[in-house]
């Protein structure tokens, strides 16, 4: 094998490895929660608009702020 390691060592690394790739990958997606959904009509230019849902569900109060809100 590669720089000396023996077959055991390999495969045991390569299956952290990849255990640890679908365990942040399922992390992502719950946080964001896409949306899984296809409109039969594609939106126009400008008209999608997107959200965080996993952040606006944690977020149960709403924010104050003395700043105005500007677009």
């Amino acid at each position: 094998m590669p720089a000396g390691v023996s077959w055991t060592s390999y495969l045991k690394m390569f299956a952290a490895s990849l255990l640890a790739m679908c365990a942040g990958a399922e992390v992502v997606h719950r946080y964001y929660r896409p949306d899984l959904t296809i409109p039969e009509i594609p939106p126009k230019p400008g008209e999608l608009k997107t959200e965080l849902l996993g952040l606006k569900e944690r977020q149960q109060e709403p924010q104050n702020s003395t700043l105005p809100r500007t677009l």
